[in-house]
Parts: C-alpha cells; structure tokens; sequence
C-alpha cells in the first residue's frame, strides 16, 4: 500500500494534540512566573478545573512528618487547609497505590467520605484522582476534580490530567522546598529573638512563665509546663500565674510521664495520652482540662546533668513531631543557661533575706567592720545591748566608738587584724552608760573567698542576767542542772506538778558508825562517800535534791523529762552499789569499817518549785510519791534488800533487769496496796550464789504463798536457802509460812502485809 492509500487521521484529533501542547505550554509559562506554593496550586487548579470543565478542583501534597495530605487551596468558597491521613479516602487510596482512579458514583464507593459534602453543603457526583509523580517516580501528593460539567470522566480525561501534574511536578517540589527553608529560616529567625528575650530575664518566676508561654506558641500547643528539680526534697516544681496569684505546683521527680522524663534523661512524645499507662488522669479531672498530646523533654545544663523538664500539651492541628522534639531540645539547651543564672540569683537572694532576717533576730550582738575598722552594720541586738541608736555607731571607727573602759574591745580587734586568728573572751566587762554588763566577746576575722582581708565581726552575748541567775541557783540546786534551767528560763522554778523518779538512799547503822568514829572521822566519810554517791546520780542525768544527814535524795525527770526517768533511776541505784562495794575493799584493805546503805525508788507525781520564805529558798519536791520512796529506803532493813523500787516504777522500766517480786504492801497512812520489787542486777555470783535457781524458787514459793498452800510454798523457801543460806528475804518468808500454817489467817486474806513503820 502507497503512502497515498493510508487512512488519514481526522483534523480534529491533530487538532487537539495541538491545543493540549499549547495548553501545557501555557501551563508551564503560567507556574514558571509563580513564586509561592500557594500561587502555584492556585494556577494549577484553575487549570484543572477549567480544561476539564468540572466544578472544583483540589490538590493535595503529602507532609512527611505527619503523615498527611493536606490542601491549602480549594474552589469555591472553600480557602482553609484540609488536612486527612495519607491512606485512607479516594485521596489516600491514589497516594498510596500511585494509581489513578474514575470514579463514576462517589456516593457508591466505600472509600468515599461524605462528612465533607455534610458540612460544606456541595454534593459530589464524580471524581477523577490521579497521582503527582516526582522525576524519581516518588508520589509527592494527589490532584482531584469533582463533577465533570457534561457526562463522566473518560480516560482521555484522566491522561489529560496526569499531563498537568507531571508538567507542574518539578514547579511544586521547587516552590515546596523553597517554602519550607523560609519556614525554617522564620522559625530561626523567632527562635533566636525568643531566647534573647527570655534569656535577658533574671527573675526566676517571671523567666518560667516566659518560658512556658513561647514553648506553648512557638509549637503551636495550648499549653506547657516547666518543671524545675528541687534537690533538697527531689520534686520538680513548677509556678503557675504571677504575682500574689502564683501557685506552685509540687510533684515527686520519679512519678508520671515528667518523673519518666527526669529519671531517664530521654524525650518522650505521646500522640494519645490517655492510651499511656504512665498518664495520670486525675490532673485533667481535677482542672477541667483534656490532654490529648503530649512532649516532655529533659531540661539539661551546661554540665550535662538534668535540672528539670519541660512539658508541652495538645498541639494543635495532629500530634507532635520530630521536628518539634528537636526544636524544644534546642529551646531547652539554650534557656537552661538562663534558667540556672535565674535560680542562683533566686537562691543568692533568698540566702541575704535569710542572713539578714537571721541577724536581726539574733539575741547576740552582731557588729561588723571594714578593713580600716570602721562599724559598717550593726543588729537590732547589738544596738539594745549598747543602747545606742544606728547613727550613733554606724561609720564611726571602732576606737572612736570602744573607748574608756571598753578600749579593750578596739585591742582586741587590732590584735585579730594582725594574727588573722578569732580570739574569744569569756565573762568580760563592757561599760555602758555606768552600768558594768558582762559579755562573752568573739572577734572573728573576715576573709573574701581568695583570703584577702575583708574586715572584722563582733559578736557580743550579754551574760549579766543568766551568770546572775545561775550564782543565785548554785546557792540551792544542783549545778550540773543549773544552764539547762537557765536555758529554760526562771520561771521553771515556780511550782508545777510533774511525774519524776524519786531515789533516797540511807547509810545502815550510821549512829553506830559515828560513836565509833568520832566527829572528825565521820566529816571525812561522809564527805568521800557522797562524792561517789553524787557522780553516779550526776552521770545518768540526775537532780540532787538534798543531803538528809547521811541519806540522799535525788530526783529523775526534773527539771526536764528525758522520757527514761525509771531506767536512770535505777542504773543510778546500780552504780552506787557497785561504787560502795569497791569503795569498801579498799576501806577494808585499810582496816576501815564497811558501809552499807538501802536505796527506795518510786516514781509519781510530785509538786517542786521554791519552797521557804524570803530569806531562804529551796528548789525541792514534796507529795507522797516522795514518801513512798522514802519508806521503801527504810523498808530495805526489813527485807534484806538493798534496792527496793515501786510497782509505779517497775512497770515503766523500758530496760531488762534482774529482779523480783517483794511484796504487797500498805504503807502506813494508806489503804491501796503496792506491789513492791528488788532489783538485783548489782550482784555477782560470789555476792549472791546460785541467783537464777534461787530467784526461780522464791518466785514459785511466794505464788503457792498467796494460795495459802503453806506447805508447798515452805519446800520453795527452804530449796532457795538450800542455794543461798543469806538469801534473808527467803528466810523471811519461810517464817511467815510457818506462823500462817500454824494460825491460818482469815478467809478474806490477800496476801497482803501491812507496813507500820514510816
């Protein structure tokens, strides 16, 4: 066949292969003046639109940090951005596949969302999608018309629109581009002025709310949080509001999604908070407020250890993304600089107000000098001490002002500017306005943290009242208690009632003791035995209340209570038998006689106070708590015991000692019957042989005793003397089970005994 025979193609298609080169040059004339991307998608809709004659067009590009198509320009009365996932719709279907899609009826396609049409009014009948291709065949977004003016979309309709994109592809990918370095550079640009501005603010509360507030804008949240670490408690704390409205909010540094943070070191960025076990809800329920999103990252200094974290909540528009980690990162690292000048200005601030506060309220006078020895400060004490008014001392030089008398003060001085060393002066005398007050004086040299001179400081204690008050106490008390009863003031000394530990001792057979003795003798023993007597008392805490010719009394729990009044009482009691017993081998190696003693302990309440009349006072104790003591001392002779305490005693002794029952006994003058013990711990196994067994006998001896099986509690006693013939107090009992056995007492005996002497 001859080129002549060929069929020859219609005019009209030639035609139109003509007018779409044409079209497509224009195109690419049109999107090549275009400088934005927004101009860009504009142009290319409108030629979409008006090519294929349909009723609207969009173009979607897809944002690889969220994962969505979104379109910034529509036809018609739509100009917002639309923003969907990249894989779900006719939209998401293109993207997703690269293939492009006729849809003839959108309302019949499954993957067609009709909530748009629902909330814009516009009904769509037919869709042509296809993908937007880049030269390395990457899709980079979707182009989409709607309702095709007269009939359906053809496949020539289809290629006729992959035409346009492909023509544009290149266009889009350049102007994206370009848009998103002016964003980045906008984004510089605002991140350098907002560390600026925060960074020049050195109050610590209104850097946090600065802070806070451009975290909260510059990523585009609705709200944020900086959490400070409180070393001291290990909470991170954070101020919320300003002013007399600020309002610290305290949380544990290791609990919640901000403990998580802190403790790690790690970013942690939530799309769906409350799908996160370590979100409490409470904080949303408490305030109203709803998270949804959240990114918290790690605040770290200079020196790479984490000061706090900072919390940004619900970004607006999706969730957070990396780019935005990274840019509160970097917000962070800059502001932490900030934040820890701010925190030591804070703390340096708070430490003055506190110095000076503490200064003020110091009783001592405190006076500080320069290093030509000129009064800078002087406190409110120290102007009350020396009477004199601030200008009055204030910038005169130190021998100007410690003149006279007091010129000793200005020496002292001198001679610490030269030695660099503190001197202290105890009990020295200071003339002020006539009057002699004595004063403890410390001169302290001042020395810059390079140990360069900076000055002097006084410190001045006014003792005149206190050494008065304790010259007048050692006249009547005890003077190891005599600086705590100072130290709590005089009024201690009236009379209170107060529960305390009483102990008497008494020396066995004194009166023979001093006919044998003589006057001179018996000064001299008494004055060595109470001086071991009075040191085992003063070294568990004691009071001595009095000397009663040879006996003792002395006081635990007053003036102050330890809490342990019993227990010291009676290791007290202890002590002093020990200290007698060896006191006494060395008496006997002399060829002295021994001395024994009884001691009776009770505790109870008493009255103390001053007791006499105006010429002569004294600190002591009365009530029958100090009776009982006293009678249990005497009844020690009647028992052969040497330590005898009461059951209001022994019932709040908190230490284990070796002991047992005594008796019930009524004291004369009462009718309620005590139970009276004897504390053994004082013996050795050649004072008081077989002590456990005997102990054992006796405790079941004086059991079957009370149940006037007489004969069973006899076989006791005598297996306790059968260990220890000495044991008096078995011997005793012994004998009262034999009267008894031989005269039973009557039927509403109770075992206990009456005591008739006091």
């Amino acid at each position: 066949m001859t080129a002549s025979e060929m069929p020859k193609k219609p005019f009209s298609a030639q035609k139109q292969r003509l007018h779409r080169a044409e079209m497509l040059l224009d195109l690419s004339k049109r999107i090549a003046t275009q400088e934005s991307l927004d101009a860009v998608l504009q142009t290319l809709i409108e030629f979409i639109t008006s090519e294929l004659q349909t009723e609207r067009s969009s173009l979607f590009l897809n944002d690889p940090d969220t994962n969505e198509l979104y379109s910034r320009v529509a036809q018609g009365n739509f100009l917002r951005e639309i923003r969907m996932s990249n894989n779900v719709g006719i939209a998401g279907y293109v993207f997703s596949t690269g293939k492009g899609q006729i849809i003839l009826d959108a309302y019949s396609d499954p993957r067609f969302n009709r909530s748009v049409d629902e909330q814009t009014g516009f009904v769509t009948r037919n869709i042509l999608c296809v993908p937007i291709t880049s030269h390395k065949g990457e899709v980079i977004g979707v182009a989409q018309t709607l309702n095709r003016n007269n009939g359906h979309f053809t496949q020539n309709d289809q290629a006729l629109l992959e035409d346009m994109v492909s023509q544009c592809s290149l266009a889009l990918q350049s102007t994206q581009f370009i848009e998103r370095m002016q964003k980045l550079r906008r984004q510089e640009m605002e991140f350098v002025n907002i560390v600026s501005e925060v960074t020049a603010d050195i109050k610590l509360g209104s850097l946090l709310q600065k802070v806070m507030g451009e975290a909260t804008k510059m990523l585009n949240a609705e709200r944020s949080t900086l959490f400070l670490n409180d070393e001291k408690t290990n909470q991170l704390w954070s101020e919320v509001g300003q002013g007399l409205d600020a309002l610290q909010i305290r949380l544990p540094n290791h609990l919640g999604i901000a403990g998580t943070v802190f403790t790690s070191g790690k970013t942690v960025n939530i799309p769906h908070a409350y799908a996160d076990l370590r979100f409490n809800p409470a904080f949303d329920k408490k305030t109203g407020f709803f998270t949804r999103s959240i990114l918290c990252v790690p605040v770290v200094n200079k020196s790479g250890k984490i000061i706090g974290v900072t919390q940004v909540l619900n970004k607006r528009g999706g969730a957070f993304t990396s780019e935005d980690e990274a840019r509160l990162r970097a917000f962070t690292a800059q502001v932490s600089i900030a934040l820890e000048n701010a925190k030591l200005f804070a703390d340096v601030h708070n430490m003055k107000n506190y110095n000076e506060a503490m200064l003020e309220n110091m009783s001592n006078g405190l006076i500080t000098l320069d290093e030509t020895e000129k009064i800078v400060t002087c406190n409110s004490a120290g102007l009350d001490i020396l009477k004199v008014s601030p200008d009055k001392i204030l910038n005169l030089g130190v021998s100007d002002f410690f003149t006279g008398k007091n010129a000793w003060v200005a020496e002292k001085i001198r001679a610490v500017t030269e030695s660099q060393k503190p001197e202290v002066t105890m009990d020295a005398n200071i003339d002020v306005d006539g009057e002699t007050l004595s004063v403890n004086l410390t001169v302290q040299p001042l020395l810059s943290g390079e140990k360069k001179r900076m000055g002097s400081m006084l410190v001045i204690e006014d003792i005149s009242s206190e050494k008065r008050l304790k010259s007048t106490m050692a006249r009547y008390m005890d003077p190891s208690l005599a600086d705590r009863v100072v130290a709590q003031g005089g009024e201690i000394l009236g009379g209170q009632s107060v529960e305390c530990t009483v102990l008497f001792s008494d020396v066995r057979g004194f009166t023979t003791v001093t006919e044998q003795l003589g006057a001179q003798a018996t000064v001299s023993l008494l004055n060595e035995y109470f001086t071991l007597m009075v040191d085992c008392i003063q070294n568990e805490g004691g009071m001595l209340d009095k000397f009663i010719g040879d006996a003792i009394m002395a006081v635990f729990g007053i003036p102050e209570a330890a809490g342990d009044e019993e227990d010291r009482a009676v290791r007290t009691a202890i002590a002093m038998l020990k200290s007698l017993f060896f006191w006494n081998e060395t008496r006997i190696a002399e060829g002295k006689m021994p001395v024994d003693i009884g001691i009776g302990l009770n505790t109870d309440l008493v009255v103390s106070g001053n007791i006499g009349s105006k010429k002569r006072m004294d600190y002591t104790i009365i009530g029958d708590g100090v009776n009982l003591a006293a009678r249990l001392e005497s009844a020690c002779k009647q028992y052969g015991a040497r330590i005898l305490v009461s059951e209001g005693t022994y019932r709040k002794l908190k230490g284990t000692y070796r002991s047992r029952e005594v008796d019930l006994v009524v004291v004369k003058g009462k009718t309620r019957p005590v139970a009276v013990f004897e504390i053994l711990d004082y013996h050795s196994e050649q004072t008081f042989p077989n002590i456990v067994e005997v102990l054992s006998h006796f405790r079941d001896g004086l059991a079957k005793y009370r149940q006037q099986k007489w004969d069973q509690a006899i076989a006791e006693f005598r297996q306790a003397l059968a260990l220890n013939e000495k044991d008096k107090l078995s011997s005793l009992y012994l004998e009262r089970c034999e009267a008894l056995k031989a005269s039973p007492p009557p039927d509403d005996w109770d075992g206990v005994w009456v005591m008739e002497s006091k």
